[in-house]
């Protein structure tokens, strides 16, 4: 049992995509329970003061999605620059920060508003000065926009934070749209590098040489621009048509991009087109999101297919892909893990129906709850001992035979 707490605490990557699995059952328990108690007509009160819509959007953006990017950076960083990895004494203090701030805001009714602020608050600032004394070893803009990324994100969960300790009127939907909008551009820039990077690969090793995916950086800037645009927009508060004219064509240049990424070819390969979907998810809710801000649909909708399509189910790809990547496994999805992937987008689409057609509500976010359940009951089973197992010894190499000379 120690040595497993050991391993697990001594990779980001094992501690904060396996709490990220187990805290997306844990919230989506609390939140499918209460909104079925609510629609059987009962009344329950949550342990947390913030009322219950909001306190399950705030733990899904910045419980499960701060989670799921510390683990990608705390892996990822370190290959960019060269570094050391976190070492088991950090990755264990930013762990209980985490934690602390999930305890504190479900247990929030019971304690003063300031201190769940400053224990919810206390993760990032952490995690950004990690990130940043290794991204100084080797700093490039396109790594460096991830500190902005996270700056961004700390800002938007002070915005709810100040309304909730009564500092500001209006800081708590400001700050989770915009915090929601933040890890949008994360997944429009990360997606962006590795999606068409991963398939262009896998295709390589088959040996195929033409028709490979295509990443123009034109087209890429047209997509990050405006999506990275979006959460400082809504902060400064830009005229509506801006923000709309910015969501859809993010929206749209997402979507051109992905087309060119030969995600077809991937379609017996679940570990790559849960990428390109879920990519394309990002990209549909932003165009959604964008016609929602022209009086065409509805914006709670949009803004859930960006958190659970988008979000969900990139995370979902990235947070599995790279625990086997780097627990030396062989990169190929678990059959749950696979099954998993297929799930969110469904879960996607039961929700949009139910903000899309208020008929629809109770039975929609129900039936999008229990589809997110399964799919991350299903990762953390297909992934579990890949979490709290050792890395398999590396077959050898041996070097061929010395031919001996021959005599006649």
């Amino acid at each position: 049992m120690f040595a497993t707490s050991r391993r697990i605490l001594g990779e980001g990557f094992r501690f904060f995509f396996l709490a990220a699995g187990l805290f997306a059952i844990f919230s989506m328990i609390v939140w499918e329970g209460w909104i079925a108690i609510h629609a059987a007509g009962g009344m329950v009160e949550l342990r947390a003061a913030q009322a219950p819509h909001l306190w399950h959007a705030h733990e899904m953006i910045f419980g499960y999605g701060t989670a799921a990017v510390a683990g990608f950076l705390l892996t990822a960083v370190p290959n960019w620059t060269g570094t050391q990895g976190a070492r088991t004494a950090f990755v264990t203090v930013a762990a209980l920060l985490w934690l602390l701030g999930r305890l504190a805001m479900f247990l929030s009714a019971e304690l003063p508003p300031v201190a769940v602020a400053l224990a919810d608050l206390a993760f990032l600032p952490l995690l950004g000065v990690k990130i940043l004394a290794q991204l100084v070893k080797r700093p490039k803009p396109q790594n460096m926009i991830f500190l902005a990324l996270i700056a961004l994100l700390w800002v938007n969960n002070l915005l709810c934070h100040l309304e909730w300790t009564g500092h500001a009127d209006d800081g708590a939907w400001a700050g989770l749209r915009g915090g929601l909008l933040t890890l949008a551009a994360l997944i429009v820039i990360l997606g962006g590098r590795v999606t068409p990077a991963f398939t262009r690969n896998a295709m390589l090793r088959t040996g195929r040489e033409d028709g490979l995916p295509e990443n123009p950086p034109a087209l890429a800037t047209v997509a990050i621009a405006p999506t990275a645009a979006l959460a400082p927009g809504y902060l400064l508060g830009l005229p509506d048509p801006i923000l709309a004219g910015l969501a859809l064509i993010a929206g749209l240049a997402v979507l051109a991009r992905l087309a060119l990424w030969r995600g077809g070819w991937t379609w017996n390969q679940p570990i790559l087109w849960s990428l390109h979907l879920s990519y394309g998810l990002n990209g549909l809710g932003l165009g959604l999101l964008g016609l929602a801000g022209f009086g065409i649909g509805s914006e709670i909708a949009a803004l859930h297919v960006i958190g659970i399509g988008g979000v969900g189910g990139m995370t979902l790809a990235v947070m599995s892909r790279a625990t086997l990547g780097h627990s030396g496994r062989e990169l190929v999805a678990p059959g749950p893990v696979a099954v998993a992937y297929g799930l969110i987008p469904l879960a996607a689409l039961a929700r949009f129906a139910g903000s899309a057609w208020p008929a629809l509500y109770y039975p929609a976010v129900l039936a999008a709850g229990a589809l997110w359940l399964v799919a991350f009951t299903l990762y953390l089973a297909g992934m579990w001992q890949v979490f709290c197992s050792p890395r398999p010894p590396r077959t050898p190499v041996h070097p061929p035979p010395k031919s001996t000379p021959h005599r006649a």
